[in-house]
């Protein structure tokens, strides 16, 4: 079985669902039978490689939040990834492209290190104060780390046009699913879901994956599903055009 899941290394909550993911994949009986790939998903699609900012400054300016709200979310969303064992910078983030990240994780794909790539990459992003925006040998420096050859991944950051057509691929791909937001998993092609939903969605979605033939379905936290492909109705939470929705619990 294939589960794809559409993400974005500049996404908290791609990075937390992905924490509760694995961990229903690790408990899953049919585990060595699933095959995981990882799809690209820019959120800012459109931002130059050079364009790098505060997180709370992007914050502001793209969604009119106030700067206490924007240290709010930014706390809220500290507290969920911590609650899934995950280490979160509140503060003194930056943000920027992630074009070159999808392209790098295109490359390690086809060596057999992406999943290794994506992991170093939401830590660095996430909990680590070195930018992954402003310095192409912090790229080099983690997938070395994944265990990719340094030169090769230099050639790739240097040639615009390496892995671009992948990554544009997988974003044609997830407009075609319904995704208009992430994290965006999709099992099999027989069902979807949408947002960092908790852990026993994701148990009971692989589940039934592995057990049914059906048409892709959307499976929610309420456990019903809507047919027929689309992703519209998810109520978990995800990051979209307009932002990363953070429940003031």
């Amino acid at each position: 079985m294939r589960v794809e899941i559409w993400s974005d290394i500049a996404c908290p909550w791609c990075y937390v669902g992905k924490a509760r993911f694995d961990k229903a994949l690790r408990d899953f009986p049919h585990r060595d039978d699933v095959e995981v790939v990882h799809r690209s998903f820019e959120l800012d699609p459109g931002r130059a490689k050079g364009d790098v900012q505060p997180v709370i400054t992007m914050l502001t300016a793209k969604y009119g939040m106030s700067p206490a709200q924007a240290e709010a979310g930014e706390d809220n969303l500290g507290a969920q990834a911590a609650a899934e064992g995950l280490d979160y910078r509140t503060r003194g983030r930056d943000h920027g492209s992630t074009f070159d990240m999808h392209r790098l994780l295109h490359f390690a794909k086809d060596h057999g290190r992406q999943e290794q790539l994506l992991d170093l990459l939401y830590r660095a992003n996430f909990a680590e104060e070195r930018s992954v925006f402003d310095d192409d040998e912090r790229l080099v420096d983690l997938a070395v780390a994944a265990g990719l050859d340094a030169d090769a991944v230099r050639a790739v950051l240097t040639d615009p046009g390496a892995y671009a057509e992948e990554v544009r691929a997988d974003e044609r791909e997830a407009a075609q699913l319904g995704a208009n937001g992430v994290p965006f998993f999709v099992l099999d092609r027989r069902y979807g879901v949408s947002g960092a939903q908790p852990t026993e969605v994701f148990t009971r979605a692989l589940t039934q994956a592995y057990g049914e033939r059906a048409p892709l379905t959307l499976v929610t936290d309420a456990g019903a599903g809507v047919e027929g492909g689309s992703a519209e109705g998810a109520g978990a939470d995800a990051c979209g055009p307009d932002g990363c929705a953070v429940p003031q619990r």
